[in-house]
């Protein structure tokens, strides 16, 4: 029987001993071994910070998110292969594409994100520039780098691709190498996972290692350039927070733990409502998808109490329709749980949920299964409860597996006490056609949940429903769901970076960021920084360009030509008993206009285009008679590593005669990277 093997410090472990056996969920065969004995625990994470952190911190944003690209793609071309073995771990064919296809997903996700959203640099800008002076020669910057450490990254048992790979990406496109460590339920998913990842070639080496087995004392070696990410129990992740090293060195550690999420239906949401269909159909899809073993699953659903009973059979008649059996038979729409041992815990705590309520559907000891045997594989009925909401069990016990609890409501204010028992949850929905109702549960549940979902019949097409997390969204709670934040977007990226206030001049914060910074240098030269290729471009080339004197006449001609005659431009008595303009003043986008001829070089070079503005501002009014002067700089360059051409932030700051700014904005260019 294979014994799975762990990459670390460069190569392949095999451990020395026989390992532990792994099971196929559905038929209890065995599938692997594991054990981690052997591994060098600390000279992994040496091997990490010394070999994986300067070759990710060597590449750009962008170069870190065509890898990402590049990977995503790679996975994409083995998913049948990896949905055969997800088949092992109890998961349906739907099962295995949530999980397989979504963290492939991610990975593209935030490779758009790295594109999009990040420069094409190894500093990340965070916020304006502070001034700290009167005189303009003191100002400050906050910036990211990356953290020179190693993600521990400790994963759950039900999503043995998407878990890894959800905080694999953020850590990568961050420059932050990382460890997996999966669940040993699962482990050979993973494995084959990094296998794939490994043999493509794509990544630097030490970017990525795997451990098969325990933790040993990795977590003694822990320092605080390293970071630690846990998806497990709240009773775990509690031990691991309290890890003398993880306290000691302060080293950043987040959580998605147990999560106790909730569904609301509306008191609009009546039967034969589309709201209504929605939010069974939802419950029903929760209870069943990866059998219930979703952090994200709906466990607590609470329904107005005189339509209690409408939902309860409704919910019926729809798990009555679900097929349980091996997940390769035809028609089988639920799979297994994981292991043997997880089908116990969850039947331990159903005992518990039901001393404060009753089954409604399906049998905890029993269920037809389809090509299978209960006695060797781990198949439970779904099970849906009915309960007393006061009771303190259903707001505290969660059975990780198809399983969720009708609860009764009287009032808004009820409800939204009754999801804050929770103690805090990961995702959370309202089903409703109410808006009103929308905003009172969205504000009043939102401090206790990291996403909520409201779900009509305007959304329901395009949803992508209440268990699904989104790499451009926080994938956290707080309180019991452990605090954390995974994912979400360039947050998640900014995770695994340390943010650092630079204080200086002008001059040297321009060569930190590498842009120019208001009141450091610009050079001006016979060249026209509109005739500079990217190549021959730098951040400070600058054209000053004017005067040009704004005449009564030009104003009404703009306002004559574009309809845009508000009475600033053209009622003088009015303009006059404004406060802010008396008398006439120039259309803002006429000064924009003109700013634009002024500093333009029309011929055709490798300018290509000008695709937008951005942080416009009007300062001063324009008056008959001001004498217009722009003065444009290059401010920040960003080569496109795909393209021919790059991006050219120009600062734009326009000034009449007493050099006032009446207006400043951000001109945005593509350039080509040599001269046409």
């Amino acid at each position: 029987m294979v014994l799975l093997r762990s990459y670390v410090s460069g190569g392949w472990h095999t451990a020395p001993g026989e390992g532990a056996p792994l099971h196929d969920a559905a038929t209890g065969e065995e599938v692997a071994r594991i054990s981690s004995e052997g591994i060098d625990f600390a000279a992994a994470l040496d091997y990490g910070r010394t070999v994986g952190g300067p070759a990710l911190r060597k590449l750009t944003f962008h170069q870190r998110a065509a890898l990402l690209k590049a990977l995503a793609s790679h996975l994409r071309e083995h998913r049948e292969e990896l949905y055969a073995l997800s088949a092992r771990t109890g998961a349906t064919l739907g099962d295995s594409k949530f999980d397989i296809d979504g963290g492939i997903g991610v990975l593209f996700s935030y490779g758009s994100k790295g594109k999009r959203e990040l420069p094409n640099d190894t500093v990340y800008v965070d916020g304006a520039v502070e001034p700290l002076s009167r005189g303009g020669t003191f100002v400050a910057q906050h910036i990211a780098t990356p953290l020179q450490g190693v993600a521990v990254q400790i994963n759950a048992f039900n999503f043995p691709v998407w878990g890894p790979l959800e905080k694999f990406a953020p850590a990568f496109l961050a420059g932050v190498p990382s460890l997996i460590k999966p669940a040993s339920q699962t482990a050979y998913l993973t494995a084959r996972l990094v296998e794939l990842i490994v043999e493509s070639g794509i990544l630097p080496e030490g970017t990525v290692q795997f451990v098969a087995g325990s933790v040993g004392d990795l977590l003694d070696h822990v320092t605080a350039q390293d970071l630690v990410s846990f998806t497990g129990s709240a009773s775990t992740a509690q031990k691991l927070r309290a890890h003398p090293a993880i306290v000691r060195n302060s080293v950043r550690f987040n959580a998605e733990a147990d999560s106790l999420n909730c569904s609301i239906l509306a008191p609009d949401a009546r039967p034969s409502t589309p709201e209504f269909d929605l939010f069974v159909k939802q419950l029903t899809t929760e209870m069943t998808v990866k059998a219930g073993q979703k952090c994200t699953a709906i466990r607590r659903a609470f329904v107005p109490a005189e339509m209690l009973d409408d939902v309860a059979e409704a919910v019926s008649a729809r798990l009555a329709k679900v097929t349980v059996g091996n997940p390769n038979a035809e028609g089988v729409r639920m799979g297994a749980l994981a292991s043997l041992e997880q089908r116990e815990e969850v039947r331990r705590s159903l005992k518990a949920l039901l001393d404060a309520g009753s089954i409604v559907f399906g049998d905890p000891e029993h269920v037809d299964v389809v090509d299978g045997d209960e006695a060797t594989g781990a198949f439970i009925s779904p099970i849906l409860l009915k309960a007393d909401p006061e009771r303190a069990e259903p707001h505290e016990v969660e059975a990780f597996g198809p399983v969720s609890t009708l609860m009764p409501y009287t009032s808004v204010k009820q409800v939204i006490d009754f999801a804050a028992r929770g103690g805090g949850s990961l995702a959370g929905s309202v089903v409703t056609g109410d808006p009103v109702f929308a905003r009172e549960i969205v504000l009043g549940v939102a401090p206790y949940h990291g996403r909520l979902l409201v779900l009509d019949s305007e959304d329901a097409k395009e949803s992508t429903g209440h268990g699904s997390p989104m790499p451009q969204l926080v994938h956290g709670g707080p309180g019991r769901a452990g605090g954390g934040e995974e994912m979400g977007g360039v947050r998640g990226v900014l995770h695994h970076m340390q943010r650092t206030a630079v204080q200086g001049s002008p001059t040297v914060l321009g060569a930190v960021t590498g842009r120019w910074v208001e009141g450091g240098p610009r050079t001006e030269d016979d060249v026209h920084p509109f005739r500079k290729s990217l190549a021959e471009l730098k951040v400070g080339d600058s054209v000053v360009a004017g005067p040009r004197t704004v005449t009564r006449a030009d104003i009404d001609h703009f306002a004559d030509f574009t309809g845009d005659t508000f009475y600033a431009h053209t009622d003088e008595a009015a303009a006059a008993a404004n406060p802010l303009f008396g008398g006439i003043v120039a259309h803002g986008y006429l000064v924009v206009s003109f700013a634009a001829g002024l500093f333009v070089s029309p011929e055709p070079g490798p300018v290509l285009a000008n695709y937008g503005l951005e942080n416009l501002r009007f300062l001063t009014p324009v008056k008959v008679d001001d004498a217009l002067t722009v003065t444009l700089t290059a401010k920040q360059i960003t080569p496109r590593i795909d393209q021919e051409y790059g991006e050219v932030r120009w600062d734009a700051d326009v000034t009449n005669q007493d050099g006032d700014s009446v207006a400043k904005y951000d001109v945005l260019t593509l350039v080509s990277k040599e001269q046409l």
